[in-house]
């Protein structure tokens, strides 16, 4: 669970002031991948890199900001939290910022984060922008999914708890929920 602290929550333990992961919404399983052991790497990969992140940046800790985020100046930053997400991610030997020809008309934007699995791509996306960017970076996982080219991805969104201390309205589950049967 994502906790939310102000900064004179100094008597708690620094593995308390962790961000942590909350939950893992599977929607499509097929084949042995979710079994194999590159999975399990991944999902570790992907865990320990959150626990990594540290906010205010540079800090060992994540202490967030108690403020709306709404206006200017105010909230925490969503870019440099993500910037200390991938950076974690990068010491495990994954790519940022990949570029997959994914698309019949025109090759969308790069993939926040790779993992090579055998002859294709594991994809992380993490959510920056609100929730139009959330849909755009599940259909370029499903897309590659579709095209063979992934073999799977995850789109990383902050909790209700959490994204209303963010910069700006950032994409978030409950809106992305209603559209995961399609």
């Amino acid at each position: 669970m994502i906790r939310i602290y102000s900064h004179n929550s100094r008597q708690l333990s620094e593995r308390d002031r962790q961000m942590k992961f909350v939950k893992l919404e599977i929607l499509i399983d097929e084949g042995a991948f979710a079994k194999s052991k590159e999975w399990d790497m991944i999902f570790d990969n992907i865990k320990e890199s959150i626990k990594a992140i540290g906010w205010p940046q540079g800090a060992s800790t994540f202490t967030i900001h108690k403020q709306s985020g709404k206006k200017r100046g105010e909230g925490s930053g969503v870019k440099p939290i993500k910037d200390a997400f991938m950076a974690k991610l990068q010491t495990y030997g994954w790519d940022l910022e990949t570029k997959v020809d994914i698309a019949t008309v025109k090759i969308p934007g790069p993939l926040d984060a790779t993992c090579r699995v055998g002859k294709k791509l594991f994809a992380v996306e993490w959510e920056t922008g609100n929730i139009s960017s959330s849909h755009r970076a599940v259909n370029k996982m499903a897309l590659g999914i579709l095209k063979s080219l992934l073999i799977g991805g995850i789109l990383i969104l902050p909790t209700r708890d959490l994204y209303q201390y963010l910069t700006d309205r950032v994409g978030n589950l409950p809106e992305l929920e209603p559209y995961f049967p399609l």
